[in-house]
C-alpha cells in the first residue's frame, strides 16, 4: 500500500480509502462490516472516509467501532458535514455555523475520538454566505476538533474563494472529493487544474462508476439479484450510464485488464489513480475479498499506449462537461 501527501499539506494517506457510504449500517450486517474493516487495515489501508448522513448518522457508528482498539495516531479518520442529519429540522443541514458546530460534535462521539483528520463541506450551500462556513472551518481547526478542511464536489470556481478564505484565516484546505472514473471525467477541464494550481488533491469517490466498471452488467441481460442497479433507490448515475452502449463497450475493456493482469475492478481503481492530482481512491465493500482485490490496484502503473486504448474504447460515452458539477449541486436546501 502506497501512502501519498494529500495536496501541499504534511499529511499522508493511503492510496486506497475505505469508504462506508451505502454499506454500513445499511447493506451490510454489522459484523460483516466489521470484517470488512479488518481487512482494510491487514491490507495496509490506514484511512478511512465517512459522513454524518451516511445511514443517518449510524455509520459513523459502526466505523467507530470498527476501529475501536487501534492506534488513533496510525489512522486517518475522514468525514463530512451537509446533507441532512437527526429529524431534519430546519437547521439539521447545510454550512451554517449552527450546523457545523452541532455536526462535528456528533461525528466526534459516533466515531470515538478527539479529533478527525479531515472534515469535509460535503456540497457547497448556496443559502449560507461562504464566509461564515470558512470561518466556522477555521474555528474548528483552532480547537484541535479537525487537522485540515476539504470540500466535496465543489466548482473549480468555488474551491478557488474557499481556498482564499482558508489562506485568509490561516487553516489549510487540501482537498475536494468528486466523483471520478473512467465514464464521469468531469473533473478534468478545471477542477484538476484549479486544485494543482492552489495545492489541493483529489480524494475520488465511485471509481468503479457504483461497479459499472466491473463489468458485472451485460448488455441486453437482467441485473444480477441483489445488485445496485437491481434496487429500487438506484442512483441517476447508474440510471444514466445503464444503456446498451456504455455496457457493451465496457465489456470491451475486459481484454485490456487481462493483458495487464488484473480484473476489471482493479483496472478501473488504478485508472483513476493515474492522475497525478488524485492522491487517492476511495472503495467500498460489502465483503473482505472485495477490500483484497481493490487493494492490489495501489502502485499499478498503465502504460500510456494502454490508456490511449481505454479512451479509445470508451470514446463518446464519456461524460466530460465540467458544468455538471455545477448543475448537479443541491441549490436549495
Amino acid at each position: 500500500m502506497r501512502h501519498v501527501h494529500l495536496g501541499n499539506s504534511g499529511l499522508k494517506i493511503s492510496e486506497i480509502i475505505y469508504g462506508n457510504w451505502l454499506t454500513h449500517a445499511s447493506q451490510v450486517e454489522n459484523e460483516q462490516a466489521r470484517r470488512c474493516v479488518s481487512a482494510a487495515l491487514d491490507a495496509g489501508i490506514t484511512t478511512f472516509d465517512t459522513a454524518d448522513t451516511y445511514a443517518n448518522t449510524q455509520a459513523e457508528v459502526v466505523l467507530g467501532e470498527a476501529l475501536a482498539g487501534q492506534r488513533r495516531e496510525s489512522l486517518e479518520i475522514l468525514t463530512k458535514v451537509y446533507w441532512p442529519t437527526g429529524p431534519m429540522g430546519p437547521n439539521d443541514t447545510g454550512l451554517s455555523r449552527k450546523h457545523i458546530m452541532e455536526s462535528i460534535n456528533g461525528s466526534l462521539t459516533r466515531l470515538g475520538t478527539d479529533y478527525v483528520d479531515l472534515y469535509q463541506a460535503h456540497r457547497y450551500d448556496h443559502s449560507t454566505p461562504l464566509e461564515e462556513t470558512m470561518i466556522a472551518f477555521a474555528d474548528i481547526v483552532r480547537s484541535g476538533k479537525a487537522l485540515y478542511i476539504g470540500v466535496s464536489e465543489w466548482t473549480a470556481e468555488q474551491i478557488t474563494e474557499g481556498h482564499r478564505y482558508a489562506k485568509e484565516l490561516g487553516f489549510q484546505l487540501i482537498s475536494s472529493q468528486p466523483q471520478y472514473n473512467m465514464l464521469w471525467r468531469v473533473i478534468e477541464d478545471k477542477v484538476v487544474p484549479t486544485s494543482q494550481e492552489l495545492g489541493l488533491s483529489q480524494i475520488v469517490w465511485s471509481p468503479l462508476a457504483q461497479g459499472i466498471l466491473t463489468g458485472k452488467y451485460l448488455p441486453g441481460q437482467d441485473y444480477p439479484e441483489g445488485s445496485r442497479a437491481a434496487s429500487d433507490s438506484v442512483s441517476r448515475f447508474i440510471r444514466s450510464m445503464m444503456n446498451d452502449d456504455v455496457l457493451t463497450r465496457v465489456q470491451q475493456l475486459a481484454p485490456i485488464a487481462k493483458d495487464l493482469n488484473l480484473s476489471m475492478a482493479q483496472l478501473g481503481v488504478a485508472w483513476v489513480l493515474q492522475n497525478p492530482n488524485v492522491a487517492a481512491a476511495i472503495i467500498g465493500a460489502s465483503r473482505p475479498e472485495q477490500v483484497e482485490e481493490n487493494v492490489a490496484a495501489s502502485g499499478v502503473e498503465i502504460p500510456a499506449d494502454v490508456m490511449t486504448q481505454i479512451d479509445d474504447v470508451l470514446g463518446e460515452v464519456v461524460v466530460r462537461d465540467p458544468n455538471r458539477t455545477w448543475e448537479d449541486q443541491p441549490k436549495q436546501r
